[in-house]
């Protein structure tokens, strides 16, 4: 019986633990085989997520970008009313502050520059000392020149005595004629002499009236150009001081030769045109003088004239030789159509606007377009005052498109009271 078992406890033993290995080396494969599949799976799905709320968003955002408010069509605009109103017509040009006059003071006389009585930059007025001159030179010549005179004098005083004598002496026949025609000769030499002798007392004194310089013209004197102390001389090129006139002041500008018969029109008839002057940006009005000549002659280089206008200058801020723009007042409309000047649009061959009709829609306008002045263009044709008139939001327009309102000083009242809160 023991010998029957054994081999059956012997064959047994080896299948079960064959058998247990082998199913989990399946096992684990399989497990190795899905984890690749899973992490693919886990990064798609991961970079799908986001993408789903972007494209909602970009289908959501689309409407608004064509002009469209939740697929109602209808474009939201800023609009202005055309009005009836005056306008300006400017001619513009170019131009530079020149003084009416300007003046180089020099010495008239040769002598040594003993005071200087002005300061830099000050404003002085016709007549003002500025300038001494050494004139103890030329009170010597006038004490001298006044002694010759007195000398002489007393020799022509003398010589009208002895005429005199001679006459009564030749009345009872004494003496010859020719003595008597002698001695009124001597006389008329010693006459001249006498001449003389006061134009050299005049000439001294002239000298001594040169010795203080004074100011020939208001104005405003500039840099010292002498110093106390140096000899100065009448035949100097330099001169000691220059003074311009401020008040009033003038501009010389050009106009184009096209704009001249314009001009002329309005001085022929009396008129006295109003000439604004602008600063170097064309953005402050710094002046306001009136046209007071024309040049007699065209430039044949640039085909421009140029003309004079006067300012009073009273603020003093038109300097010489400052750049200016000037603009000419030729004439002035009246009761005129007038629209914004950012209603008008342009192509190569057109100009129109966007009229907004009682049923909120646009429609597109033919203009003629007039005068131009800042924000403001004058119409001449295609429009009525009252005309409601696009002014932004037109890249969104076409012919017939709806659109919601908002008047521009509405939009400009609404944005002051919210200051104002």
């Amino acid at each position: 019986m023991k010998n029957d078992t054994l081999p059956a406890m012997d064959a047994v033993p080896p299948v079960a633990p064959v058998a247990a290995p082998s199913t989990k080396r399946r096992n684990s494969r399989m497990r190795w085989l899905w984890l690749p599949v899973l992490v693919v799976l886990g990064v798609g799905a991961w970079y799908l997520r986001p993408k789903t709320p972007s494209t909602s968003a970009t289908s959501t955002s689309a409407p608004s970008k064509g002009g469209k408010r939740e697929g109602s069509g209808v474009v939201p605009v800023v609009a202005v009313k055309a009005r009836k109103g005056d306008i300006a017509v400017y001619i513009t040009g170019l131009g530079s502050v020149v003084p009416v006059y300007t003046v180089t003071l020099k010495s008239r006389v040769d002598g040594q520059l003993m005071k200087v009585l002005y300061k830099e930059g000050d404003p002085v007025h016709e007549g003002d000392l500025l300038v001494q001159i050494d004139p103890r030179p030329y009170q010597v010549q006038l004490a001298m020149a006044e002694g010759q005179r007195a000398r002489d004098q007393a020799t022509l005083d003398n010589a009208r005595v002895d005429l005199d004598r001679y006459q009564n002496l030749l009345a009872q026949n004494a003496i010859p004629e020719q003595q008597l025609a002698t001695q009124k000769a001597a006389v008329a030499q010693a006459e001249g002499v006498v001449k003389t002798d006061q134009g050299q007392i005049d000439s001294a004194k002239l000298n001594l009236v040169y010795c203080d310089i004074r100011a020939p013209i208001t104005g405003k004197v500039g840099l010292r150009l002498v110093d106390p102390g140096n000899i100065v001389h009448a035949t100097d090129t330099n001169g000691l001081v220059v003074i311009t006139q401020i008040q009033p002041i003038s501009v010389i500008f050009t106009v184009a030769e096209d704009d001249l018969q314009v001009v002329l029109r309005k001085l022929a008839a009396g008129q006295h045109l109003r000439a604004d002057a602008y600063d170097r940006a064309n953005t402050t009005k710094i002046g306001t003088g009136t046209l007071v000549t024309v040049d007699n002659q065209i430039d044949p280089t640039t085909g421009s004239l140029r003309l004079r206008a006067d300012f009073d200058n009273s603020a003093n801020l038109l300097f010489p030789n400052q750049f200016v723009n000037v603009r000419l007042l030729v004439e002035q409309k009246h009761g005129v159509t007038l629209a914004s000047t950012a209603v008008i649009q342009r192509t190569t061959n057109s100009t129109y606007v966007y009229v907004v009709k009682e049923d909120h829609t646009v429609t597109i306008r033919q203009i003629a377009q007039g005068v131009t002045e800042g924000d403001n263009t004058e119409v001449t044709s295609g429009l009525d005052p009252g005309d409601v008139l696009v002014m932004t939001g037109v890249d969104k327009l076409q012919e017939g498109s709806s659109v919601t309102v908002q008047m521009a000083d509405e939009q400009a009242g609404g944005k002051s009271g919210g200051k104002r809160k």
